[in-house]
């Protein structure tokens, strides 16, 4: 069952204006090391936050139909920093924010210090910010390192939806089960939306449920 038909309280016609949107002119904008680098917050953004091997390049460059385009920003230097990308063009629309990796066990304690602080500050100081996107694996569900994060985005006010990634992966049955898991789980966390969405950027489920979700939290 597909969230508009959850809602029947929900604008018809939100996932053809979300197709036109993503369709249209979508650029990398700029990274940002820091606070002070963060473009003036003049549009709603949405972010994407994710372990770093979950699939969030792949997962934006499907969402956006580019190939590519979240590689834009990964160049040398450039991980441990927020990356902008504009949607819409004349006006502007909104913007989607590619949070930093986690999870590297292997990371220097400097670097998760320097990601924390970032994201910390990010979350707890962007008044712009309409939803955050938590990707987790369809293949290992929730792990604490998530945990972690969903606590933080609990603990800022910071409204946030589960999208499970990789879906194709794994049987039918079992991708059933990790959704409810993840569905369970979000129910004790405050500021989870409580329905979660499955994608495979692969084969293109979910996508444009997602497109979608994306633009009514815009559009709240």
């Amino acid at each position: 069952m597909s969230e508009i038909e959850l809602d029947p309280g929900a604008d018809p016609g939100r996932a053809e204006r979300a197709r036109k949107l993503f369709s249209g002119p979508i650029t990398f904008l700029k990274s940002a090391p820091a606070l002070q680098h963060l473009p003036a917050p003049g549009v709603p953004e949405i972010a994407f936050a994710g372990r770093s091997n979950v699939g969030k390049s792949s997962l934006l460059n499907a969402l956006t139909n580019r190939n590519g385009l979240a590689r834009t920003s990964v160049t040398p230097g450039r991980t441990q920093e927020l990356n902008y990308f504009d949607v819409g063009e004349n006006p502007l629309i909104f913007r989607l924010v590619d949070m930093p990796g986690y999870g590297f066990a292997k990371a220097p304690k400097d670097v998760v210090k320097k990601w924390r602080f970032l994201i910390n500050d990010y979350l707890r100081g962007r008044a712009v910010l309409k939803r955050t996107l938590v990707l987790i694996d369809s293949r290992h569900g929730i792990k604490d390192v998530d945990r972690d994060v969903l606590e933080m985005l609990d603990t800022a006010a910071v409204s946030y939806r589960i999208v499970l990634t990789k879906a194709d992966k794994i049987k039918a049955t079992e991708l059933e089960a990790v959704q409810v898991a993840t569905e369970a789980e979000a129910r004790k966390h405050p500021a989870a939306h409580p329905q979660v969405i499955a994608t495979s950027s692969e084969k293109g489920m979910g996508i444009a449920e997602l497109r979608t979700a994306v633009l009514e939290a815009v559009e709240i």
